[in-house]
């Protein structure tokens, strides 16, 4: 489905872009940057604009959403924005019960470990959609020529959250289910991958340049558990979304990130991303290598660094750089996400360092 003519990537905005021209492959200079993460927990202006708002609330506000998202767009000059919402938001609009406590993460009122839980799930209505679609159109008035990220998470990662009830070290009652009532494990990534699939599309169609799938705890997997009961899910939701085009023909990039992954990155680009997002555990240049330098790669500085000597980490993004020197298309990121403590001071000079050295 090719996009609407006033879409970013149509009407001269973002196509030309480096955030869009390095996922579609292409060397530019400077390098593009954003974080993961960028938009919250480590910018006191989004501490003070959060007081008394809970986390989800503040996803399906319109007016938070975007002050959110362009906050650090603002304060960093980074190359792209990405939607502040997260990846239960789907749940939430579908009638599940999850908030997201701090500290600890989503939590989920009725884990679904049963037929009968499952089959009280409800369908992700098109017009529970609206506020996304709201602040996605606001968005890209305010951004400019400055791309936003559209995203969602993985089935996987999604169902787990759903099936544990919040966050979990073992993933006990998945590994149960994938192995007592392998049917059950199906249907409920199916249903998964359907909601995300309409939650990333609404993105995209309302104007995000570009789309990254998350699969936060495909690390936890097995290489054979990750092909057998995640993999199929994961493409199931890229096939939702690989007609989106700009008039040119060309597909909305996307990016699939995980962390612990290094043994599954070509299955993990074989469900239908076209872009690699790479932890901070492997080397770029290792992973450019797996590709025969084909595959245009995201990353993937090590968070700890933001914390420590500003020349140890300028050293360690000098040698990020220079380890992605071969993938046709690099985009600066970290390898997780911004530590909630960080220095946002750290993130703005870090930066600048990358357009310095990069031009």
């Amino acid at each position: 489905m090719q996009l609407n003519a006033n879409h970013p990537l149509n009407d001269g905005r973002t196509r030309q872009s480096n955030l869009v021209r390095s996922l579609r492959g292409e060397r530019t200079s400077p390098l593009p940057v954003w974080f993961m993460r960028q938009a919250g927990r480590s910018l006191p202006e989004y501490r003070k604009l959060r007081e008394n708002v809970s986390m989800l609330d503040s996803c399906l506000t319109p007016d938070l959403v975007v002050e959110i998202t362009m906050q650090p767009v603002r304060r960093h000059g980074v190359d792209a924005a990405i939607l502040f919402s997260d990846i239960v938001i789907p749940l939430r609009l579908a009638g599940v019960k999850v908030e997201i406590t701090a500290g600890i993460g989503p939590q989920i009122a009725n884990p679904v470990t049963t037929r009968k839980a499952f089959e009280e799930l409800g369908d992700l209505s098109d017009e529970a959609l609206e506020p996304i679609r709201v602040s996605v159109g606001r968005l890209i008035e305010e951004l400019g020529e400055t791309p936003l990220i559209g995203f969602g998470g993985a089935p996987f990662t999604l169902a787990s959250y759903l099936i544990e009830g919040g966050p979990s070290k073992d993933l006990p009652q998945s590994r149960r289910l994938m192995a007592e009532d392998p049917e059950l494990w199906n249907d409920i990534l199916s249903w998964c991958a359907k909601i995300t699939a309409s939650f990333i599309r609404a993105q995209v169609l309302s104007g995000a340049s570009a789309l990254q799938v998350f699969d936060s705890w495909a690390g936890k997997l097995s290489h054979a558990d990750y092909v057998a009961f995640a993999a199929p899910h994961t493409k199931t939701l890229f096939d939702q979304l690989k007609d989106l085009s700009d008039d040119s023909g060309v597909a909305v990039p996307r990016i699939h990130f995980g962390v612990g992954t290094a043994g599954i990155h070509k299955q993990m680009m074989e469900v239908g991303a076209t872009v690699l997002g790479v932890d901070y555990l492997t080397s770029l240049a290792d992973t450019a290598a797996e590709f025969d330098f084909k595959v245009p790669l995201q990353g993937n500085i090590d968070p700890a660094f933001l914390a420590g000597d500003f020349e140890e980490l300028k050293a360690h993004t000098k040698s990020v750089i220079d380890a992605g020197q071969k993938a046709p298309g690099h985009v600066v990121n970290l390898g997780h996400g911004v530590p909630k403590d960080t220095d946002p001071i750290v993130l703005t000079k870090l930066v600048e360092y990358i357009h310095q050295i990069t031009s």
